[in-house]
């Protein structure tokens, strides 16, 4: 179990992946970091590399692949410095896996080909373009667009 003052970083988050915590749990920590706790040393949480066990099962070089992905959209998306890490072929699957409800049925495969992000499709992973939603930013905006907002009152009949 980690202390309150370490960080969730995605070494971390992999390393309990690896040691059966439920992935989203893992990377819900990390994303707790990344949007809160400890969006001041982004570049931090994604610094150490994600190392694959020995012998890893398929359901772990996914995860792997996944964490990889996340880094480096992440980066992108809030301008931090990637890792080289992230660049290891290692991290692309030879098969494409689909990760979403329903992804057994055509349509929704063919939504989430069209909305996963980039870094996660040349990985061979589709997932939509969801999975990083930002509870935090969202909070925010809200508070600003209320506070600007005018309150009117409904109509009562």
């Amino acid at each position: 179990m980690k202390t309150r003052d370490q960080l969730q970083t995605m070494m971390l988050t992999f390393q309990e992946i690896c040691q059966g915590e439920s992935p989203w749990i893992a990377l819900g920590n990390f994303m707790n970091d990344w949007f809160a706790y400890a969006k001041d040393r982004r570049a931090q949480l994604v610094a150490d590399s994600i190392d694959l066990p020995a012998v890893p099962s398929s359901e772990i070089i996914r995860w792997a692949a996944f964490c990889a992905a996340s880094v480096e959209w992440l980066c992108e998306c809030y301008g931090v410095p990637c890792p080289s890490w992230v660049d290891n072929p290692q991290y692309v699957l030879p098969e494409p896996w689909f990760d979403s409800p329903g992804a057994h049925k055509p349509h929704v495969r063919e939504r989430l080909i069209q909305q996963t992000p980039e870094p996660f499709t040349r990985r061979n992973l589709y997932c939509g373009n969801r999975m990083f939603e930002n509870k935090y930013e969202f909070a925010e905006h809200t508070r600003r667009r209320t506070a600007i907002e005018p309150v009117v009152p409904s109509a009562r009949p």
